[in-house]
């Protein structure tokens, strides 16, 4: 008679008890889950450190393009953290829609420019035929007395349009300085090396030259899920 008792199986009174396995095996179901998940943890830890060191050989290969003042600064340890920065692909979209946004920026900022151009260009047309139409109904006694009135006022005119100009010049600059600004601090809060909100001119080409390494990685097709570098 064969009796089944507390995971063991009797044979008889004279017969060793021999244990039973659980349903699933030894190792059981959940044992095999956590042994599962390791083994595909170790797995896309050693894909993640492989695509670094690929990310890391590339960076080391275009920093010998630039200036080597440039070059001496961008350490072993900054170009290793830029490269796990760029792991997952979403580094590369933020530039991309950063660059994006710029252009979009930039082209606005140019047509406002160019319509204030245009403006100006009208501006000086109408005056220029005001006063030729004054002078031609003008006596000539006194023109001199009315070309010295028109003289001031193309002064007023041309005082007005540099006022103008001047103050969209600065409206320029001070939009672009802010969408620097939000670069510098959108790419810091994603964790890039090398970026921090900063005015100082060394450091602005610095980041123009981490941007520029960023943005030919992306044209060799280094984003996450692409192997050619």
């Amino acid at each position: 008679m064969v009796v089944k008792w507390a995971g063991c199986v009797s044979l008889g009174p004279d017969a060793e008890e021999a244990p039973v396995a659980p349903a699933g095996g030894w190792l059981g179901a959940t044992t095999m889950e956590r042994y599962g998940g390791a083994f595909e943890e170790a797995v896309d830890g050693a894909r993640q450190q492989e695509r670094h060191y690929q990310l890391l050989s590339a960076l080391q290969s275009l920093v010998k393009e630039l200036p080597s003042s440039f070059q001496q600064r961008l350490s072993y340890t900054t170009l290793s953290d830029l490269a796990l920065a760029l792991l997952d692909g979403t580094v590369f979209e933020i530039v991309q829609g950063l660059l994006e946004i710029q252009h979009l920026t930039e082209k606005s900022l140019y047509n406002q420019r160019l319509r204030l151009q245009n403006e100006h260009r009208v501006l000086r047309q109408a005056l220029r035929q005001k006063h030729q139409e004054a002078q031609q109904a003008c006596r000539p006694h006194n023109l001199p007395v009315l070309q010295a009135t028109q003289q001031r006022e193309l002064e007023a005119v041309e005082h007005r349009i540099r006022e103008e100009q001047r103050a969209m010049d600065q409206k320029i600059v001070l939009e672009l300085d802010r969408k620097v600004a939000d670069q510098q601090s959108t790419l810091e809060k994603a964790g890039v090396a090398g970026f921090y909100v900063t005015t100082n001119p060394q450091e602005l080409t610095l980041q123009m030259n981490l941007l520029e390494l960023i943005r030919k990685l992306q044209q060799r097709g280094c984003q996450a899920g692409k192997t050619a570098l």
